[in-house]
């Protein structure tokens, strides 16, 4: 393999998990990939801009979040290998974007630009089903976040983030951590020490 194609096969095992790609097809769409490497703090999309890609993390961490008018940071999520990073309402309808894309890490992407996916769409029509797929996924677990803020404890939410993202915890700075579960680092801190006491 050459080293385009060793960087690039994470996202056709990505894609296999949805739809099968024949050899053509995967020839086809490796010749429409754009590969670029973020440094840490790098912004992929800032709020206000439209989202002009969609991307796919080989390697690397983002988080993305809203800054509301009084300048208080609200963490949506945070991304890492084999996982999507972008604005998908801004990227969709070319509008300016609501939310930030901030790498926390030197982060690799395979970017697809808007034109692309159209191109891909017509080209390879399983590519079309495959992204509503992944579209759908993210809907859904928008969704379900919105209902774990409204129906969990501070220390469920903790919990279950720690099952959700059972790899980066390390990776990202603790105030972050409460920001995405909408309490203070101080309280987080308390959570912690509890839970470790119960175990």
């Amino acid at each position: 393999m050459s080293d385009i194609e060793v960087k690039i096969q994470p996202l056709f095992n990505y894609i296999s998990n949805y739809v099968d790609l024949t050899h053509e097809e995967l020839r086809f769409l490796a010749s429409k990939i754009s590969c670029r490497t973020y440094l840490k703090n790098q912004y992929i999309v800032q709020q206000g801009d439209i989202c002009t890609y969609e991307c796919f993390i080989i390697k690397g961490c983002t988080r993305t979040f809203h800054l509301d008018n009084q300048g208080q940071e609200h963490i949506i999520m945070f991304s890492i290998e084999d996982w999507w990073a972008g604005d998908v309402g801004s990227f969709i309808t070319q509008t300016p974007a609501d939310l930030n894309v901030q790498c926390l890490e030197n982060t690799e992407l395979i970017m697809f630009s808007h034109d692309v996916i159209e191109e891909l769409y017509h080209e390879i029509p399983k590519l079309e089903r495959f992204f509503r797929q992944i579209i759908t996924k993210a809907y859904v677990f928008s969704q379900k976040r919105i209902v774990r803020n409204f129906s969990l404890s501070a220390k469920e939410r903790y919990l279950y983030f720690k099952k959700q993202y059972p790899k980066i915890e390390r990776r990202i700075p603790q105030y972050m951590i409460a920001s995405y579960l909408g309490i203070t680092k101080e309280f987080l801190s308390k959570i912690k020490k509890q839970i470790a006491v119960e175990s």
